[in-house]
């Protein structure tokens, strides 16, 4: 199968949504090159280091969550484990095992084939999305990499929901 190469007109540069959004929200971000730019978000568990990366080539804006948490390779096959079982639970994006530096992230891409533009709302809906995520399952990583609780252990312990007030 050949690759078709389309020269799309687009109206901005899709980061440039991205950049707007993060100056309206008084978010603190670096844009040192044209197809690229990290915001830093603090959350309940961790700062969060987010990446937006636009690749032209499958008209993609892509981000990339990743939060200090280097992990141990004595530990790498649980937190392997455990991504597997975290990814079953999610309906946008998923988390990967950065193998260079052995870090975890959340990654998810947004399709603007046929030169469509990003909106506010999707970019405020990614970082959001990508920040609930690593927010929902930082702890599962901390259990299996210190706590030496299995993956399942790990899972269960932060999907469990209470129901009322003490």
């Amino acid at each position: 199968m050949s690759q078709l190469h389309v020269e799309i007109d687009r109206l901005e540069h899709p980061l440039d949504v991205v950049e707007r959004l993060a100056s309206l929200k008084d978010w603190i971000f670096d844009r040192a090159e044209a197809d690229e730019m990290s915001v830093s978000v603090s959350g309940r568990w961790a700062d969060y280091h987010i990446a937006f990366t636009w690749i032209e080539d499958v008209e993609a804006l892509h981000v990339a969550c990743a939060f200090d948490l280097k992990v141990p390779d004595r530990r790498r096959q649980e937190v392997l484990q455990l991504i597997s079982r975290i990814n079953e639970q999610l309906w946008v994006g998923h988390f990967d095992l950065w193998s260079r530096e052995n870090v975890v992230m959340f990654r998810h891409a947004l399709l603007l084939a046929g030169g469509a533009d990003p909106t506010q709302g999707q970019c405020e809906t990614m970082l959001r999305v990508a920040v609930e995520a690593c927010e929902r399952y930082f702890q599962a990583f901390q259990f299996v990499m210190w706590a030496g609780k299995s993956p399942k252990e790990a899972l269960d312990a932060v999907l469990f929901e209470t129901e009322g007030e003490a």
